[in-house]
């Protein structure tokens, strides 16, 4: 081989590097930014009546920028496992935002326009479909932590509309097929958080402190199908 020609393979091994270090600092822009607005919603478990919205709406609309940076920097087909984690996180803040918004589940097409991700993007970043499911697990670990600490802060009726909620959306990942190992294990979590928020709300109901659970509201989903329970399926 000419020594012309290894000179070439070299100098295009260090442009990727250069490129893949490049992708990794971005991508930690935007992770950092993500964090941060995780931190702020961490208020709702200390405060009644936060006013996080108005914090986190322009903190998430200013993230688009950093999404951007680094999707020019993504190669066509490339592997998306550096940038799964903090975008799987991102559909957790908007979903909650949602939730705290309206008490429904964000669906996968108005999350992407959330996070700001062009369809122009089709052929480096998309909002997988798994990425959105862990995203809404979050959502379901979030607000079964919630449910116990809004007892705490007095607020005796948020834990059965959590539960009403969770159940739902249980039901919905009950009717999918799951092969993705990782995906499936935090699916099955979900039942402890069913019952834990169960728990809470039998607490309630036993005390007097709030409504029975007989009284929960009937549920004002995004997305619900036929059954009753949220349709969680890509095509929204």
């Amino acid at each position: 081989m000419d020594p012309t020609d290894f000179d070439l393979v070299t100098s295009h091994l260090e442009e990727e590097s250069r490129t893949r270090e490049h992708l990794r600092e971005a991508i930690n822009v935007y992770e950092k930014k993500v964090r941060a607005m995780i931190g702020v919603l961490n208020k709702i478990h200390s405060d009644p009546n936060p006013n996080l919205l108005i914090t986190v709406r322009p903190l998430l609309q200013n993230t688009h920028v950093d999404l951007a940076a680094f999707a020019a920097l993504v190669k066509p087909n490339e592997v998306k496992d550096m940038w799964a984690r903090p975008l799987q996180q991102a559909v957790f803040v908007s979903a909650l935002c949602e939730w705290l918004t309206s008490g429904t589940l964000i669906t996968m097409t108005e999350t992407s326009i959330q996070l700001g991700i062009q369809k122009d993007w089709a052929d480096r970043l998309v909002l997988a479909t798994e990425d959105y499911l862990h995203g809404v697990i979050t959502l379901i670990n979030e607000l079964s932590r919630l449910a116990v600490n809004s007892v705490t802060m007095g607020v005796y009726d948020m834990p059965s509309k959590i539960s009403l909620f969770v159940k739902d959306l249980h039901a919905g990942f009950s009717m999918l097929n799951l092969k993705n190992d990782s995906l499936r294990r935090r699916f099955d979590s979900i039942k402890y958080d069913v019952k834990r928020i169960e728990e809470v709300v039998y607490d309630i109901s036993l005390r007097q402190l709030g409504r029975s659970s007989n009284e929960e509201a009937t549920p004002t989903h995004a997305n619900l199908d036929g059954e009753g329970a949220p349709n969680l399926a890509p095509a929204i």
